[in-house]
């Protein structure tokens, strides 16, 4: 019977699983970024704390996306179980460099997934990604604007005040 249901789903399998494979990033990225806005607030940086918070809240509605995704198209959701998250960074450039590479990261399983999508001619699935493709070009060009105001402004003594005030401009 589970073999007759898998072959009546509206999505290819092979596109299914990778779905999951990214709605586990998705958790991972927003458990990532609650343990950087708790960083942020240890260290003083309250409004990159509140930046995160909200990034928070957004990843797990793209996780939330796929998930109903999955669900309409009578697929077979996984909740994910999450860990090796970090609570550790070195400075506030730690927490966003490593925020980029984490973006990019997930750009590329994005594209992979509508890679394999177009070859399985699973055109819902294409389509449905298209949001996600353009979502990620604004995450990344937010951190690499973050990143380049934090190399104008510097590091030192009242720059790291005024990186997080600047911070504010990104909130939405």
């Amino acid at each position: 019977m589970k073999d007759i249901a898998r072959q009546r789903l509206g999505i290819n399998v092979e596109a299914m699983d990778l779905l999951n494979s990214q709605i586990k990033m998705e958790a991972h990225a927003s458990a990532t970024y609650l343990a950087m806005a708790s960083w942020c607030e240890q260290n003083g940086f309250f409004t990159s704390a509140k930046f995160f918070y909200a990034q928070t809240e957004e990843e797990r509605g793209h996780m939330m996306k796929i998930f109903k995704f999955l669900v309409d198209v009578g697929g077979n959701p996984i909740s994910p179980e999450i860990g090796n998250i970090n609570h550790d960074y070195a400075s506030i450039v730690d927490v966003f460099e490593t925020t980029l590479d984490h973006e990019i990261a997930v750009t590329k399983s994005i594209h992979n997934i509508v890679i394999k999508a177009r070859s399985l001619g699973d055109i819902t699935t294409e389509r449905f990604l298209d949001w996600f493709v353009l979502e990620q070009v604004e995450e990344e060009n937010t951190i690499r604007d973050i990143l380049d105001m934090i190399e104008v402004t510097g590091t030192e003594g009242v720059g790291q005040q005024m990186i997080d005030n600047q911070i504010n401009n990104w909130i939405d």
